[in-house]
């Protein structure tokens, strides 16, 4: 058996056929783990969807940005695109939306060493307050009344966790972590705008990588994350990045995690769009 974790696809379906190819993935002994944002831009979101949701039983996935977009334009809370309206237009759409709203926010594994989230991890988060706030997203999110709570989360959060706010800046926070960081200050506090690769320039603003943070919790597990196609791919001692930018004309990335040393196997991508 083997264990292997993919960065974003966005609907790169083709792509993510040969690469599966490439590794010689076979859902009836290996495993994926999929770091977040199936869908969105790619062309092919609806039979990304089916594949992974065939494939089910043999997936971990942890839900990207994109993916919290779908449901929530599911729901009318947000607008459709065309690479979306395929998904939303099928037979099939409510039994793809609930799947993916039982998916988690994080992901652990102690025997491998790893833990996966599609931005990564608060530096404020250790790993219990990480596994404790993950789990306080899905509960919402599967909740018969997950419209209400989802409709509250694209209201503009808080960029500093805060344990006396209120519960809906709390779960504001916790998703904007999860799913959209990329840069912290000194004192934690998280920036959302800036999306380009770490710079000389940057750094000279007090703005750092999350996981370069000082003073960041201690997690003794290496952390999957995917969602920073401009940093590409990066790996360390604490972290593993794999959003490769496929979409946007880069590679779609694989890494075998059940072994001593991180393989990697890239495919480049089927279809390119132009960086928004």
């Amino acid at each position: 058996m083997s264990v292997w974790a993919i960065g974003d696809i966005q609907g790169c379906h083709g792509s993510l056929m040969k690469l599966l190819d490439k590794i010689a993935f076979n859902p009836t002994h290996d495993r994926l783990w999929i770091a977040g944002d199936l869908v969105n831009r790619g062309e092919d979101s609806l039979e990304t969807l089916y594949y992974l949701y065939s494939i089910r039983e043999s997936v971990e996935i942890v839900l990207g940005n994109h993916d919290i977009t779908l449901i929530a334009a599911y729901y009318g809370i947000k607008k459709s695109n065309p690479t979306l309206d395929s998904i939303l237009h099928s037979s099939d759409a409510k039994m793809l939306i609930d799947w993916l709203r039982h998916q988690k926010f994080l992901h652990v594994d102690y025997r491998l060493g790893y833990c996966m989230a599609h931005a990564g991890v608060s530096p404020e988060f250790d790993l219990g307050m990480a596994l404790r706030y993950a789990k306080r997203l899905e509960e919402k999110l599967q909740h018969p009344h997950a419209k209400t709570w989802l409709k509250a989360m694209f209201k503009e959060g808080a960029n500093k966790f805060d344990r006396k706010a209120s519960s809906i800046d709390i779960d504001r926070y916790i998703m904007s972590a999860f799913t959209r960081m990329r840069y912290c200050y000194g004192d934690h506090r998280l920036d959302f705008d800036q999306k380009g690769a770490p710079t000389e320039a940057l750094r000279k603003k007090g703005l750092k990588p999350w996981f370069e943070c000082e003073n960041r919790a201690e997690i003794d597990l290496k952390i999957i994350f995917g969602h920073w196609s401009t940093l590409g791919f990066y790996h360390d001692d604490n972290v593993l990045a794999l959003d490769t930018g496929c979409l946007w004309g880069g590679k779609l990335t694989a890494a075998r995690i059940d072994t001593g040393e991180v393989e990697i196997v890239q495919v480049a991508c089927d279809k390119t769009i132009a960086y928004l």
